[in-house]
């Protein structure tokens, strides 16, 4: 029972992956969110091809599930169009159609993995957990990290806006460097604490918020795109659109 309540401590003090379920049956649609709220994702559902495109495009998702009989445009028309949009998020298929062939169809689109229906939500979750280890391990196999104009080396350890140098410290490189693995997404105060400074202090102190400011100044001060936004009552995220 410790070492449980120890893995979900563990797993709810870093930001959740972010996963799309584009499906239209909403049964298994409803099925397939419970099982992965109930490993402590974030999910969002689409119900047709457009609305799935117009949502993988807009957003920043971690993973897609995507069936492939949609109503408006099939998954296969919906991944290929993602992709010829240099969008490389990992891609689940799933559907009821099993035949080789349209696996390999699937495949060659671009998708990542495919799962036949009906399926176990057990396997369906530990083919998630794969393709998002896969997903981690590439990130952190990357030698840099960029949003916008904005980009950070983690090897010569130096960062750059619209080609102009950025000096930073030890910490706000580190805190820049944790912004961009999540960009789009909202950290709050206590996931920025556990993993800049890895020890229990006073959230309620105004540090944190001393060492955004510093780090706004230097990222977005003299550009007009300001990247890194400030979410009341609920964090700070490093984003494109304001």
């Amino acid at each position: 029972m410790k070492k449980q309540s120890e893995t979900a401590a563990k797993r709810s003090s870093a930001p959740a992956a972010s996963i799309l379920v584009v499906e239209d049956e909403k049964k298994i649609s409803a099925l397939i969110r419970k099982g992965l709220e109930e490993e402590g994702y974030s999910v969002q559902e689409a119900a047709d091809g457009e609305k799935g495109e117009q949502m993988a495009k807009n957003g920043s998702f971690d993973l897609l599930l995507l069936d492939i009989m949609l109503p408006k445009q099939d998954g296969i028309q919906l991944l290929a169009a993602l992709r010829a949009a240099g969008n490389d998020t990992p891609v689940l298929m799933l559907t009821a159609k099993g035949t080789v062939e349209d696996r390999v169809k699937g495949l060659d689109t671009g998708a990542d993995d495919y799962l036949v229906k009906p399926f176990a939500i057990t396997e369906l979750l530990a083919r998630v957990r794969s393709l998002l280890r896969r997903k981690k391990g590439a990130e952190r196999a990357a030698t840099t990290l960029s949003i916008a104009d904005l980009t950070l080396d983690l090897v010569a350890r130096k960062v750059f806006r619209g080609g102009k140098a950025i000096d930073l410290t030890s910490k706000e490189f580190a805190l820049l460097e944790l912004f961009l693995r999540n960009k789009n997404k909202t950290l709050s105060r206590s996931t920025i604490t556990e993993h800049i400074w890895n020890y229990n202090f006073d959230t309620g102190t105004n540090i944190i918020d001393v060492y955004i400011n510093h780090l706004r100044a230097k990222i977005d001060g003299g550009f007009d795109r300001k990247l890194l936004q400030t979410i009341r009552g609920v964090g700070y995220v490093l984003k494109e659109n304001p």
